[in-house]
């Protein structure tokens, strides 16, 4: 039998480890078989394109492996799959019968995995397919075209993209299979414009930037990552949007979808995301004004949130453009500033 250790994240990033019976097996096949929901070829593209590293390496897909091979996989988008359904409520800023745009909450995880079987927005939407409610802002639709046109008829759920668990924000969800695809090819081909909002530590020099820094997981703590010279490439652009005395509030967009990218970009530029303690590096603890001090420390969560959100309707060609204010916490603590 296979023995594949598998590290399953909030952040859609899978670690395989081939055991004994895996050697000499192809890399795209052997992936193939590992994860549900994505097919051969697109398994190639995403080795091809630099998001599968074997040993901290890029390779080809008819690379042929070793037992005991680290294999990092950054699936980029989310494969369609089936969830159990849980009736959570979800704030829908819009949808129509292909797909549903998001505002999810902060602490919300987005896809279960290892320690958040349940309650996160993927068993939400599940539910909300499954069992459609009366319809409402906040509800899907019940209409002539329930239930979508998918695979499994009711509760295969099509997340397209992540958000962290303490970032809130938009988040589009697709209904059925070719919808999901088409959005999955726009944000592998940068078609997709996310903006964020975030409050960082100290007042950068330039009033805009851009960081061009690839990224890896870090070698000596797994669940994080880090700027390696040898990492999947990533760009993060950032602009000022209000100066504080000892912060800066910023709008940042991100032409790559990494793992944790804009808070590990912009805490490499010695700016780190406000309440991110992760990767501050105990930043919130040095503000010396202790009414700011503890409401980031209550705020328990760090800033940032995806405030707009614009892509092509895959069915309608439309363009569609969202945006989405930040919510009450972090308006609050901007006052206290």
């Amino acid at each position: 039998m296979t023995q594949t250790e598998i590290e399953n994240k909030e952040d859609n990033s899978l670690v395989f480890s081939p055991g004994a019976d895996d050697a000499g097996v192809r890399l795209d096949a052997y992936l193939a078989a590992q994860i549900e929901g994505w097919s051969r070829a697109r398994l190639q593209r995403l080795i091809t394109d630099g998001d599968v590293l074997v040993n901290g390496k890029a390779v080809k897909p008819s690379y042929k492996l070793h037992e005991g091979e680290e294999i990092d996989v950054d699936l980029v988008e989310a494969p369609a799959a089936v969830f159990k359904p849980e009736d959570i409520p979800l704030d829908i800023v819009f949808e129509d019968e292909y797909l549903a745009v998001i505002n999810k909450p902060a602490g919300m995880v987005v896809h279960p995995g290892a320690g958040n079987a349940t309650g996160t927005l993927a068993n939400a939407i599940a539910w909300h397919l499954s069992e459609p409610p009366p319809s409402g802002r906040g509800q899907f639709d019940k209409s002539a075209n329930w239930p979508p046109a998918h695979a499994g008829g009711s509760d295969r759920v099509g997340i397209v993209h992540r958000l962290d668990k303490d970032t809130s924000g938009l988040i589009v969800v697709a209904k059925e299979e070719e919808t999901h695809e088409a959005l999955s090819n726009q944000f592998r081909d940068r078609l997709v414009a996310k903006q964020y909002v975030t409050l960082v530590h100290g007042s950068p020099r330039e009033n805009m930037g851009t960081i061009d820094r690839p990224m890896a997981r870090d070698r000596w703590h797994r669940t994080k990552m880090t700027v390696a010279a040898n990492g999947r490439n990533a760009l993060t652009m950032w602009k000022v949007r209000q100066r504080f005395e000892k912060f800066t509030l910023l709008e940042v967009e991100i032409k790559t979808g990494r793992t944790h990218q804009i808070r590990v970009h912009l805490a490499s530029i010695n700016h780190p995301v406000v309440g991110d303690a992760t990767y501050n590096e105990g930043r919130d603890n040095t503000v010396n004004d202790v009414d700011i001090k503890n409401a980031i420390r209550t705020l328990d969560r760090f800033f940032l949130h995806a405030e707009r959100l614009s892509f092509t309707h895959p069915k309608t060609g439309e363009p569609m453009s969202f945006n989405c204010e930040i919510p009450q916490e972090l308006a609050e603590l901007l006052k206290s500033l």
